[in-house]
C-alpha cells in the first residue's frame, strides 16, 4: 500500500509541476516580447512618435501577461512604489522616458529635476497631450492623477509645487517608465 501512495503522490506532484511550468511559460514569452519591444525603442523613433495617440486597449489578462507584478500594480491598479529606492529617482542621463505599458513618449530628461520627494519628477510632459489628467479623490485626498494618453496606464500625480517655467511637479513612478538613452544608436 505505501508504494501505491508514493506512486500516486509522484504522479500528482509531476502533474502539478508540469502545470506550473506551462503556466509560467505562457506568461514568459509575452513579458519577454514586451521587454524586447521596449528595448527596441530608440531616441529618434521616440521623438518622431510622440504625436501618435492611437489608443491601445488590452484586457486585464493581457496586461498581466505583459507586465511584472509590480508594473501591473502601478500601471493598471493605480499603485505607488516605494520612494527613494526606485529605478529613476536619481537617474539623470540624457534621453526620453516612455510609458512602460505601451512605449509612448512621456517626458524628456531636460525637464527632470530633483524634487526630493523620492520619485522621479518632471516640470512638463514631452508634449501637452502625451498625458491625461484625471481627478483622484482616493485616500481622502484631492489630487490630479496622470495617465498615459495612449494606453491610459497610471503614471503618478501632478502637483503645483514644481520649479519654473511651469511651477508643476509631475511625480511619476519608475515602475511606469522605461528610459531610452539619447546616446544609444539603433545598432545597439
Amino acid at each position: 500500500m505505501p508504494r501505491k501512495y508514493q506512486l500516486i503522490n509522484c504522479i500528482l506532484l509531476s502533474a502539478f509541476l508540469i502545470s506550473c511550468s506551462s503556466e509560467s511559460q505562457s506568461q514568459s514569452p509575452d513579458r519577454e516580447s514586451h521587454q524586447h519591444f521596449l528595448n527596441q525603442i530608440t531616441y529618434q523613433s521616440a521623438m518622431s512618435n510622440s504625436s501618435d495617440h492611437k489608443k491601445i486597449e488590452r484586457t486585464e489578462e493581457e496586461w498581466k501577461n505583459r507586465l511584472s507584478s509590480e508594473e501591473f500594480r502601478v500601471l493598471r491598479k493605480h499603485g505607488t512604489e516605494v520612494p527613494f529606492v526606485n529605478k529613476y529617482n536619481s537617474h539623470y542621463e540624457d534621453g526620453i522616458y516612455v510609458c512602460k505599458g505601451c512605449g509612448h513618449p512621456l517626458f524628456h530628461s531636460e525637464t527632470k529635476f530633483n524634487s526630493r520627494s523620492g520619485w522621479p519628477s518632471y516640470w512638463a510632459p514631452i508634449k501637452e497631450d502625451a498625458v491625461i489628467e484625471k481627478e483622484d479623490r482616493s485616500y481622502f485626498m484631492n489630487r490630479t492623477e496622470i495617465l498615459c494618453s495612449k494606453c491610459e496606464s497610471h503614471l503618478g500625480h501632478v502637483f503645483d509645487d514644481g520649479p519654473e517655467p511651469t511651477g508643476l511637479r509631475y511625480c511619476m513612478n519608475s515602475a511606469a517608465l522605461h528610459f531610452v538613452s539619447k546616446d544609444e544608436t539603433e545598432d545597439d
